[in-house]
């Protein structure tokens, strides 16, 4: 009886693991850091474009001549085409956040692919790449969400280092957690748009990257995109 018990909490244990962790490899290892020892990082963004923020983010990125990877959400890819198309122009990786923005660790395979056949086809509509990389929302999923993405053609990526940016807890505490917290190696997440409300406010981490990237380069970090992962 207990040793059943016992078997079930460690079964119950891994599953909570990998549906909640976003870095879990349990349902299908996701790319978690670059494959580097050198000073070098990864700034990733997710649930754009945003009408206000992404341009912002992307004059910055240019200025500094670093590349990004960009987590678009479909449904905000078909009201902002023409952000999702200057994300590609400009060199930056385009990656898929599904379409809905919806937790996926509790939706049936059904659902699951929708979304991120959905998400695919508006992505590749805006910029004409297809993406070759997929975050699921808040990193939440089930045992066949990273096999859906890869039948797509699509690796799943986790994250290093979140900020929790999306709280908007003000442009230095962006920067300064996101300085402090950056290893060699790290997948850095911030949002350039709002998941649940297309035109959410994201200046505050549009105006911290200009920030984050001065400071990084000061201490002898490199951005890289996950094609080094």
């Amino acid at each position: 009886m207990m040793l059943g018990l016992g078997v079930g909490a460690v079964l119950i244990g891994g599953a909570a693991h990998g549906a909640f962790h976003r870095n879990s490899p349990i349902f299908g290892r996701p790319i978690t850091r670059l494959t580097t020892s050198e000073r070098a990082v990864a700034l990733t963004f997710d649930d754009g474009p945003n009408p206000d923020a992404t341009p912002v983010v992307l004059d910055a990125l240019a200025d500094r001549g670093v590349k990004a990877t960009f987590f678009i959400l479909g449904r905000h890819a078909e009201r902002w085409p023409d952000l999702v198309e200057r994300v590609a122009r400009e060199g930056h990786a385009v990656g898929n956040h599904g379409y809905f923005h919806r937790k996926l660790h509790f939706k049936s395979p059904e659902y699951v692919r929708q979304d991120l056949e959905l998400g695919t086809a508006a992505i590749e509509r805006a910029s004409q790449v297809r993406p070759s990389y997929f975050r699921a929302p808040h990193g939440f999923r089930s045992p066949w969400v990273t096999s859906i993405a890869r039948s797509l053609g699509q690796r799943t990526v986790g994250w290093s280092l979140g900020v929790w940016d999306s709280d908007r807890p003000g442009v230095e505490a962006i920067a300064q957690r996101t300085v402090e917290g950056a290893k060699p190696g790290s997948i850095l997440l911030l949002h350039d748009g709002d998941g649940y409300d297309p035109s959410g406010d994201r200046m505050q981490t549009a105006h911290a990257i200009p920030l984050i990237i001065d400071r990084l380069i000061a201490q002898g970090y490199r951005f890289d995109l996950l094609d080094a992962a």
